[in-house]
């Protein structure tokens, strides 16, 4: 009876404990199938945690991430991009299908029995995807960014009543590709959605030469000179030209340009006209010659030089070497001895026709600025590679050899004031200057032609005055260097 009773109790005490299992296991299927139906712990999205989230709670996460803004920083400016303005969509059913797939392709009671015993599944990492126009972003970083936020240079400005000029500040443009490969891996982010964009630092740029001719006017103006002065000038990297002329502080028309008398400025088309005719190929008489005409401005080796032209019409092939450049206001007609015969009496020239103005040039020997100073970039341009007008005109007879030893002569004219005295010690001037006296102390013409080489580019100046009384030289010399060294500081403006 007492074993009965015992398998009683014992039977009662299985089918309790077998009871109790399944009521344990149909819990722990319950909270299976609940927690199967969420994406399991550790889960990344696109780098979010989705861990114990359903579907729609993680679809909503994903955009509440991948859809928020983009703090940009650019300079001081901070400006929220909302990524879909620049193109950017996430795909958010891909990357839930390939959530879903990872979350239910698994066996179940695998995944069950590690449930049972705690054991939390690996990690999974669902990688971003998503779609970006780069069109889009490379437009909204040009025309929503740069356009507002972009710094130009500011140029270098004139210093009023003076010859220099205050630096210029750079200007900061966006490095947009740069910008493009940062905003892309920005919106591709979870959590790194600000960006700091490069800019690339411009440098200062250049005075505008409207601003140059503008102060060498006003240095006229200012100077006390109430004669007649023309002034023209070259850039010879960009062929840009400031041409202009100032009778009395009025500014005249330079259309046509204003003769004056050549004086010794003239040497530089005769010795021109020789390399054409009888080529660079110079013996040492010619190179003597040269250097007593440079050095010392000497007329009886300049009218050596016209003889070994020709002994009778030498000038007039100097004045028709110069036609033949276009060079239509330039001619001298006779030799410099006292004395010689005017070969071309009563030259007319457009220059010389003009009736509105006079500088009563001399009827042997005449020139403009302009003139001058295409000549000279003819013999600069050609020094450079053999091109330019002169070599055009006289195919083989000029070539850059040439060219560069009538450089080297002008340099030899050591004056020492007007062109020279402008820019600073050691700098390379290729020039010849020129007066025109009728006493000793009483000279009405005052000029100077240069080539200027200097470290922030190389450019011509020419400038020619007169005065119908008196061209006082402590007035014309100090306003010539001021003239060149404003050009001067005009192409070596200092860096801020």
């Amino acid at each position: 009876m007492r074993n009965r009773n015992a398998n009683i109790i014992l039977r009662g005490m299985s089918i309790l404990l077998l009871s109790a299992a399944i009521v344990l296991t149909i819990i722990s299927l319950i909270g299976y199938s609940r927690q199967r139906n969420n994406y399991p712990a550790g889960m990344t999205i696109g780098g979010v945690a989705v861990g114990g989230l359903t579907p729609a709670e993680a679809s909503q996460r994903l955009l509440e991430v991948y859809t928020s803004p983009i703090e940009v920083q650019y300079g001081d400016a901070i400006i929220h991009v909302d990524p879909a303005v620049v193109g950017f969509q996430p795909d958010v059913e891909s990357m839930l299908a390939a959530a879903d797939l990872t979350r239910t392709g698994g066996s179940f009671w695998i995944g069950f029995w590690d449930y049972l015993w705690n054991r939390d599944p690996a990690p999974e990492a669902i990688p971003l995807r998503a779609t970006i126009s780069e069109e889009r972003l490379r437009e909204y970083l040009q025309n929503e960014i740069a356009t507002r936020y972009d710094l130009p240079p500011t140029p270098a400005q004139p210093v009023p009543g003076w010859t220099s000029f205050l630096p210029g500040q750079p200007g900061q443009t966006l490095d947009v590709d740069r910008a493009v490969l940062l905003l892309s891996d920005a919106l591709r982010s979870p959590t790194g959605r600000s960006v700091a964009l490069s800019f690339n630092r411009g440098t200062a740029v250049r005075p505008t030469l409207e601003n140059l001719e503008i102060l060498l006017k006003q240095i006229v103006q200012v100077s006390g000179f109430d004669g007649l002065i023309s002034l023209y000038m070259v850039d010879l990297q960009t062929g840009q030209e400031i041409h202009f002329a100032i009778n009395n502080n009025e500014e005249i028309s330079v259309e046509p340009d204003i003769a004056f008398t050549a004086s010794s400025t003239i040497k530089v088309p005769i010795m021109v006209s020789y390399f054409i005719n009888r080529g660079a190929d110079i013996d040492e008489d010619t190179r003597t010659i040269l250097q007593e005409i440079f050095q010392k401005s000497n007329n009886d080796a300049t009218d050596a030089l016209m003889s070994k032209l020709d002994a009778s019409t030498g000038p007039v092939m100097v004045t028709q070497d110069m036609e033949t450049i276009g060079l239509e206001n330039t001619f001298i007609g006779g030799f410099f001895y006292l004395g010689a015969p005017n070969m071309l009496p009563g030259h007319v020239t457009p220059a010389n026709s003009r009736v509105d103005v006079s500088t009563d040039p001399d009827p042997y020997s005449q020139t403009t600025a302009s003139d001058i100073g295409t000549l000279l970039t003819d013999i600069y341009q050609c020094s450079q590679n053999g091109g330019g007008a002169l070599a055009a005109a006289f195919p083989g007879k000029i070539d850059a050899a040439a060219c560069k030893l009538m450089i080297d002569f002008m340099a030899e004219d050591k004056f020492g004031s007007l062109i020279q005295a402008g820019v600073p010690d050691g700098t390379l001037v290729a020039h010849k200057h020129g007066f025109v006296r009728d006493t000793l102390d009483n000279v009405h013409d005052i000029s100077d032609a240069a080539i200027i080489y200097t470290p922030g580019g190389n450019y011509i100046l020419t400038v020619y005055t007169y005065h119908p009384v008196n061209n006082i030289w402590e007035t014309t010399n100090p306003l010539v260097i001021d003239l060149t060294e404003a050009t001067y500081n005009y192409f070596n403006v200092p860096e801020q």
